[in-house]
């Protein structure tokens, strides 16, 4: 991994209001073994996000969510406030921006992207599961921005 992230890493997870608290009270072991903690996690977040085909990131009004399958990491910040998504976008992992979309019903009955390999045939409803790709051609015609789409490029 590369020492940028790891450096972003360590400072935010020094940063957090619990680990700074423990060095205030004196407990700087403690604080340092849960920072080295947290980084470890946020590296394997990291690695999921650039190994799992369907892991994401999207951000919109209501906060920002990295998708990784089973697992989804999340905050009520915007994207430009939670570095390990950030991250993630930095390294390659598709970011979808629905902060742009103002059909909040047509968004709400998109269908979900799938966890795993398998995707509902009946690509159809809130409850179904479509891929990635197909998830990104619904999103992106009710106005959401896209950056490292993972589509296909089509050449004209």
């Amino acid at each position: 991994m590369e020492t940028g992230v790891l450096r972003v890493l360590r400072t935010t997870a020094a940063s957090w209001w619990r680990h700074r608290e423990l060095r205030r009270t004196g407990q700087s072991a403690r604080a340092r073994q849960l920072e080295r903690e947290t980084v470890l996690r946020d590296l394997g977040y990291l690695r999921q996000a650039a190994t799992l085909p369907n892991a994401h990131v999207i951000c919109g009004d209501g906060g920002t969510f990295l998708h990784l399958g089973w697992t989804t990491v999340s905050t009520f910040a915007p994207i430009e406030r939670f570095p390990l998504a950030a991250l993630a976008v930095a390294l390659g992992t598709p970011f979808i921006d629905i902060r742009p979309v103002t059909d909040g019903i047509g968004f709400a009955n998109l269908p979900r992207v799938t966890r795993g390999r398998s995707v509902d045939a009946d690509h159809s409803g809130a409850g179904q599961s479509v891929s990635l790709t197909t998830y990104i051609d619904m999103v992106e015609r009710l106005g959401a921005r896209i950056v490292n789409d993972p589509r296909p490029r089509q050449s004209t």
